[in-house]
């Protein structure tokens, strides 16, 4: 692996591959390079609605391997999926072509703002960089922007500003946001998740120290107060803390008053140290978002972005990409819904606003994420989808995973079965949507759920209407 230590290093390299270019930080790391004027070629396994925006761009992506990139490339990136005996990766090292992983060239892509922003937490990391994001462009702060999803008031996932502000969302996973280099960060929340690689809860929480450790004496830090975990990091960093809660009434920032209208969103007051700051309402439904968008007001308000500007992004915003997105209406008033939640704490605070809408009954497809997290967290599970009124439970969506657990879909379905509530097994998206258009019943809500490829069984039944 190379070693990178600043921008000017980075010059020397003209015509840089993707290995994994059709992921949602490799595209925007991709488009980012596109615009700074390097060529940039990329290879992914999959077709995408992503793959398709790079080659229109002017950004050759292919999906078999082209070791005619490889020939030319002055650096190859990777993400860590790519497995070391990938053909571009063995290709690459018989050249003596050099390799970076995609965490690793992210970090140096930072170290070139002055103001890099990073929001990380187990849950709501794509929503805040949202909002957080939006507040920015409102304020006319021209920053660039990396979220994990696509996002419509930026076409996309990634945005090119002009600033020295770089808003990120900062991922625990493979504890990569420690390649960073930020000067202010906002954490959500510290849950129990990525078992397969952080292994216990003690090494997810240290993960965070060592993240909050690297901040500067001029940055700021944004903690949940609701959190305990996320409490006790304001001991372990020089930034200058700032708390929001629901619940913490000692936090910074708190909001009071909270009303729902018939959509599940919210309006609420928000306080500032004990004193009334500004009246907020938000065009995303839950309780979930309203402490997502404390989080991002604390973060705005250190940065002093108006409150003006603040409450009128706030209200644009309705949500980035499968995150309880409304695909469509079809007959009899039956609304078709999408989320990305995949932990058992996102399908709860899912669920929770989704009981927020009027509706007849509720339906869920199910699909889970990976074979270790729905194995440690079977039960979890199991409880969080009880809150539906209907269950359809898919296979599982293996990611970089290989089936070494024995775990299957049905052994969900018979948790479910033993807390009281039935759920059943459909393993084709084709034969969903069938059964769904033969149960539904008029004004029901159908949420398709999952970080996988769930999302097409709601696009079936759009579509087929």
């Amino acid at each position: 692996m190379i070693k990178i230590f600043d921008l000017n290093e980075l010059k020397h390299y003209k015509n840089i591959h993707m290995v994994g270019i059709g992921g949602i930080s490799m595209s925007g790391i991709a488009e980012i390079l596109f615009n700074w004027g390097f060529h940039v070629t990329g290879y992914d396994a999959c077709d995408s609605e992503i793959v398709r925006k790079l080659n229109e761009t002017g950004i050759p992506v292919v999906t078999e391997h082209n070791l005619d990139f490889i020939n030319q490339a002055d650096l190859v990136v990777y993400t860590a999926a790519i497995k070391k005996d990938d053909p571009e990766l063995v290709e690459a090292r018989n050249l003596g072509v050099p390799t970076i992983e995609r965490k690793d060239f992210l970090g140096i892509i930072t170290k070139s703002y002055l103001n890099t922003i990073g929001i990380s937490g187990t849950h709501g990391k794509t929503t805040t960089t949202s909002m957080v994001s939006l507040c920015f462009l409102e304020e006319n702060l021209d920053p660039t922007i990396q979220v994990g999803a696509m996002l419509k008031q930026i076409n996309g996932n990634y945005r090119i500003g002009n600033s020295n502000y770089f808003i990120i969302e900062a991922c625990e996973y493979a504890e990569s946001f420690l390649k960073f280099h930020l000067k202010s960060a906002i954490i959500l929340n510290i849950d129990n998740d990525h078992l397969d690689y952080f292994k216990t809860f003690e090494n997810i929480k240290h993960a965070f120290v060592k993240y909050v450790k690297k901040l500067p004496k001029s940055g700021f830090l944004v903690l949940n107060a609701d959190d305990p975990n996320c409490l006790q990091l304001r001991e372990e960093t020089r930034a200058t803390v700032i708390t929001y809660g629901l619940k913490n009434l000692d936090a910074d920032f708190i909001a009071k008053n909270i009303q729902f209208d018939e959509n599940g969103c919210a309006r609420f007051q928000v306080y500032y140290h004990s004193e009334f700051y500004e009246t907020f309402a938000l065009s995303v439904p839950g309780i979930h978002n309203v402490s997502n968008a404390l989080a991002a007001i604390s973060l705005c308000h250190s940065y002093g972005i108006s409150k003006d500007a603040m409450k009128s992004a706030l209200a644009k915003f309705t949500g980035a990409n499968r995150r309880c997105e409304l695909l469509g209406r079809i007959s009899n008033g039956i609304k078709i819904f999408d989320d990305y939640g995949h932990h058992p704490t996102e399908i709860h605070a899912t669920a929770c606003a989704i009981k927020q809408k009027k509706f007849h009954s509720s339906w869920v497809v199910f699909q889970p994420h990976t074979y270790s997290r729905t194995q440690n967290l079977l039960e979890d599970f199991a409880k969080a989808l009880l809150d539906f009124d209907h269950i359809i439970i898919t296979d599982i969506y293996a990611a970089r995973e290989t089936n070494t657990y024995g775990i299957t879909s049905e052994h969900l379905v018979d948790e479910i079965k033993k807390l009281g509530k039935n759920a059943i097994y459909i393993q084709n998206f084709d034969e969903i949507a069938k059964y769904l258009e033969q149960h539904m019943e008029p004004d029901d809500l159908v949420l398709t759920l999952g970080a996988g490829t769930v999302v097409e069984v709601g696009k079936k039944l759009v579509k087929e209407k």
